[in-house]
């Protein structure tokens, strides 16, 4: 079930591990689910819930640094924290490069986690709005024609219309009149904006 409320997956195959930091996280206020296992979160997990993800490293089956690149493969955005009691600088290289929040070694302290949580949301918030915004583009854009996708891309780099007209062989009238259809349907009232908008597709 997907609430607004940002949820921590706490993903521990040790029970009294997760007892406790489910403890902690839901005293701070935090909303908590808990899973034994990568398979049982990933059987659970919903792309549209905001939240982050506790993850150990060493788990029975897929471990946390596993579930982490599975969570990449299959495009589940939340972000990661490991927490791990036999941490290494590998182990957190690949975890930090694989896009983590952070990597705590056992025992940590629970403010700290919960400080780290509270990042996480805030990041996780800052991606989902991001690729919303993405997502809005991407559906204005579908209703440009070809030609005015290649207006769009030249006016979004700052080429005025003679130059447009000339690299793509048409008239600079012709080029005026696909330029504002490219303004209205993408609503953008300048080529900054649009510019913004070719920027935001290509992060996404």
């Amino acid at each position: 079930m997907i609430t607004d409320t940002p949820v921590t997956f706490v993903v521990d195959d040790d029970e009294a591990v997760r007892d406790a930091l489910a403890v902690h996280l839901e005293l701070a206020g935090l909303a908590v689910r808990t899973y034994a296992s990568a398979a049982e979160f990933l059987d659970a997990v919903d792309p549209g819930q905001p939240g982050c993800a506790v993850l150990d490293i060493r788990m029975p089956g897929m471990d946390g640094l596993a579930l982490q690149q599975e969570m990449v493969r299959r495009g589940l955005t939340l972000p990661v924290i490991v927490v791990t009691g036999h941490g290494d600088v590998p182990a957190a290289v690949r975890a930090f490069r694989a896009g983590a929040v952070d990597f705590l070694q056992k025992p940590f302290d629970e403010d700290r986690l919960i400080e780290r949580v509270r990042e996480a949301f805030a990041r996780d918030a800052v991606n989902r709005q991001a690729g919303a915004e993405a997502a809005r583009i991407r559906h204005r854009l579908d209703l440009l024609s070809p030609r005015e996708r290649e207006v769009m891309e030249l006016v979004a780099q700052g080429l005025p219309n003679k130059t447009i007209a000339r690299q793509l062989d048409i008239g600079t009238r012709t080029v005026e009149t696909h330029r504002a259809r490219v303004l209205e349907k993408m609503e953008a009232r300048n080529a900054s904006e649009l510019a913004r908008m070719q920027m935001r597709l290509e992060e996404g």
